[in-house]
């Protein structure tokens, strides 16, 4: 069995052009059909996008009849966070504070879900990080030390995604991957994939970890003329074969 898995920061549906067009941001959902969704900045009941909860409408309008929503930034209106939307049931949901000091406020959702048959559960860690280097490097650090990322057994799939703002790639081989987790070009394999700005990506700014029986993957940025329009970053999205579970 495969999964599909995609990334965005839709940039509360506002695109290059100023404009809040949520249904651009649906489309290219609709076009690429992932199983699993990983949004940063949406919006709940905010003026600026018509007092909707984004994620909501989204999952409406996509298709998705599970979606959980964690809150980074109260607003004098409204609020906006991170939501997980899934075909996939959400057995558990999470807000995880990754705020530091008197920082902006930053978060992870950690989402359970149920895969099918004798695929046993999928982890899964949507983050927003923030701007300074040594900020992300304690948010990091915070998120692996929760419990609920230390409780989980070794051979447990996990899969941790969002905007990391990791300009220099530095999360990667200093914290994750003594963690365990495993990456599509931060490992030095590949040439990295370039998501912000939209228009003509130089950073690689939103990225996806994985750990765990997950294999055969592929990860490549939207290629869709619409994508670079309907908000700063472009969407990843990523490929994982579901593997046997190691027993033990």
């Amino acid at each position: 069995m495969r999964i599909r898995v995609m990334s965005w920061n839709i940039h509360r549906a506002i695109g290059m052009d100023r404009r809040f067009r949520p249904e651009r941001v649906a489309a290219v959902i609709r076009h690429h059909d992932p199983d699993l969704l990983l949004l940063q900045e949406v919006d709940r009941g905010v003026p600026r996008s018509r007092r909707l909860w984004l994620d909501h409408w989204l999952a409406r309008e996509t298709g998705y009849p599970y979606h959980a929503w964690a809150q980074a930034h109260v607003l004098q209106e409204g609020s906006y966070g991170n939501a997980t939307l899934s075909r996939l049931p959400i057995r558990r949901r999470r807000h995880l504070d990754l705020r530091i000091g008197r920082r902006k406020r930053r978060n992870a959702l950690y989402t359970r879900l149920q895969l099918p048959g004798r695929h046993g559960a999928l982890h899964v860690f949507n983050w927003h990080l923030g701007l300074a280097r040594g900020e992300r490097r304690q948010q990091v650090q915070r998120l692996l030390a929760t419990g609920t990322i230390r409780s989980l057994p070794a051979r447990a799939r996990v899969i941790l995604g969002g905007d990391s703002n990791d300009w220099r790639n530095r999360l990667f081989p200093s914290l994750l991957q003594p963690a365990g987790f495993h990456a599509w070009s931060e490992s030095g394999r590949r040439r990295h994939i370039l998501t912000y700005p939209s228009t003509r990506p130089v950073g690689a700014l939103d990225k996806i970890f994985w750990r765990g029986p997950l294999g055969h993957e592929h990860i490549h940025a939207s290629r869709l003329r619409l994508a670079r329009v309907a908000s700063d970053h472009l969407p990843l999205v990523a490929e994982f074969e579901l593997l046997p579970e190691a027993a033990g």
